[in-house]
């Protein structure tokens, strides 16, 4: 018998179904895809900050208002020149990934970093990018329950077309 990750115990007792509502609250299911560059002779952005929750949240300019502090995850809720945004730190590379994937079914901007990812508005999530480094993922919504959002950690867009 395979036993599974202790974090997918934290899904099924209805954590992501909050960080996702937390996400359709900041992003408005918003369905426009962020700016990232798209090869318009853009400088590559700086690496990635690395840290904390805390130390993330220093970086971008906010005093996070903690709302989930598991093992797996940690998520507050902050704000940076009177526009809010969620940041969330991850405990590994995979917790990370199976989040965003889960995640990207509602639509969003993603900021993604190593073991975090600040979810906005396009406009925020751009100017985290500048204090933060990373790469942007955006997503549309998807109703049909599936995971594999579109998207991808080297900045491609994850809009899909019919």
């Amino acid at each position: 018998m395979v036993t599974e990750p202790e974090w997918r115990h934290v899904r099924r007792d209805g954590a992501t179904a909050l960080v996702l509502a937390g996400i359709l609250f900041l992003t408005g299911c918003s369905s426009e895809p962020a700016e990232d560059g798209g090869g318009q002779g853009r400088p590559t952005p700086k690496p990635a900050a690395t840290g904390t929750l805390e130390e993330l949240a220093k970086k971008a300019g906010c005093d996070p208002n903690v709302q989930t502090d598991a093992a797996e995850l940690r998520q507050a809720n902050c704000k940076t020149s009177g526009r809010r945004y969620v940041l969330t730190t991850f405990a590994t590379d995979r917790g990370q990934r199976e989040w965003i994937n889960e995640a990207k079914d509602y639509g969003g901007s993603y900021l993604v970093g190593r073991r975090w990812v600040a979810v906005g508005e396009p406009d925020v999530v751009a100017a985290l990018r500048g204090r933060l480094g990373g790469t942007v993922e955006t997503a549309s919504p998807h109703h049909s329950g599936t995971s594999g959002g579109g998207g991808s950690e080297d900045g491609h867009s994850g809009h899909h077309t019919s």
